[in-house]
């Protein structure tokens, strides 16, 4: 059951990764820049906790809550004016 709990953490930090690099590369805003960089270290770190989750349960989730906490997002510009749910899902911007 651990393990599920892990590679879920693992599959939203990579979403929300790769959701920042496509903000980016679309608006060239640093601070989405820098929202990928810190998913990266973020999902090496999740990663990590996920591999380590079937042999040791408690350390491996504890390693994942870090990474999850690594991942945590600072302020960010409007990107989105009138966008619906799934466009914000999907990354794309209204600028």
């Amino acid at each position: 059951m651990y393990i599920y709990i892990a590679m879920s953490a693992y599959l939203v930090v990579l979403f929300l990764t790769l959701r920042d690099i496509r903000i980016y590369r679309r608006t060239g805003l640093a601070s989405y820049r820098k929202g990928a960089f810190k998913g990266l270290i973020a999902s090496t770190v999740v990663l990590a906790g996920t591999l380590l989750t079937p042999a040791l349960p408690e350390p491996g989730l504890l390693i994942v809550f870090i990474g999850l906490f690594i991942n945590r997002k600072g302020i960010r510009e409007k990107v989105f004016r009138d966008a619906g749910t799934m466009d914000r899902l999907l990354g794309k911007t209204d600028i």
